[in-house]
């Protein structure tokens, strides 16, 4: 377990990144949100998710991470403690508080986050029953489209969803516009991948017809590994372009910073891994271009 002890020096929580000259006062369209899924666990959804918002924010997107995951793995790793947590994700979906106000802010400028708790863990035996319990994420981030001259106006939502195909990944499929999968090299990669399209396809059907895969994100990448280079070559094949350019390698920087509560980027700038979500940060915009043209 990663120690929630809030950071007693403030200058630890200053992110060393210059202010983007270039940022745009207001945002231009609703917020693009991506759920970033996969039913296995250890695959790193969420480390994705906190680097990535991270990487995103640092070259000027408005970002918010919603912790769907009841561990709150995200929550702890951008070094929000528990105690800290006035309204979760939880409160959100059982409908006894506004997505907004359940936003805190993180130490990453233009990064933001909606913490999750372990009540997340009974939410489908409470809301099981009701109609609208696929679209309860869908309906809380709704306000959130309507941009607001007095409020942050997101660009980017970014899902972290918990490691099974649960009522809380249907509700983050639901609400997404498109899905971002990371996936581990290793031997079982494949066949992990096959089940969630079976079940994005699902989705697509039943709940979210205009829901897409974005894209497979290479995660935990070992050169040394003969392994690493044939399961990166198999899922090209298998998924063609939908498989991002830019391979997250396996580093320990990476593993240590959230015991931290900081992001890669903040712990460790220059780190290879560090570098690798920048990369993918600029590839997703750039694939975002080619998406909205």
């Amino acid at each position: 377990m990663m120690s929630d002890a809030p950071v007693s020096d403030p200058s630890d929580r200053v992110v060393p990144f210059p202010p983007n000259q270039a940022m745009k006062l207001a945002i231009a369209r609703p917020p693009r949100v991506l759920a970033v899924a996969n039913q296995k666990g250890g695959v790193g959804k969420t480390t994705t998710a906190i680097n990535l918002g991270t990487a995103l924010a640092a070259i000027g997107e408005q970002v918010l991470i919603i912790d769907l995951d009841p561990q709150g793995n995200a929550s702890t790793g951008l070094g929000i403690d528990r105690r800290s947590r006035r309204h979760s994700t939880y409160d959100v979906l059982v409908g006894e508080t506004p997505l907004r106000d359940a936003i805190v802010a993180t130490a990453v400028p233009r990064l933001h986050l909606a913490p999750s708790t372990m009540d997340l863990s009974g939410l489908e035996l409470e809301i099981g029953q009701e109609r609208d319990r696929a679209f309860r994420l869908r309906n809380a981030i709704s306000p959130l489209k309507t941009l607001a001259p007095n409020l942050t106006n997101f660009s980017y939502v970014l899902v972290d969803c918990p490691p099974s195909l649960n009522l809380l990944t249907v509700n983050a499929m639901a609400a997404a516009n498109a899905i971002l999968v990371p996936l581990q090299c290793e031997f079982f990669a494949l066949e992990g991948l096959s089940q969630l399209l079976k079940t994005v396809d699902s989705v697509r059907e039943q709940l979210n017809p205009d829901l897409t895969i974005h894209g497979v994100v290479l995660t935990m990448y070992d050169a040394r590994n003969n392994l690493s280079g044939q399961v990166v070559a198999d899922v090209r094949e298998f998924m063609g372009r939908k498989v991002y350019d830019t391979v997250i390698p396996r580093n320990v920087r990476v593993s240590e910073a959230p015991s931290y509560g900081k992001p890669v980027l903040v712990y460790d700038l220059k780190c290879s891994g560090s570098e690798a979500y920048l990369r993918l940060a600029t590839e997703i915009i750039q694939r975002e271009k080619e998406l909205c043209a």
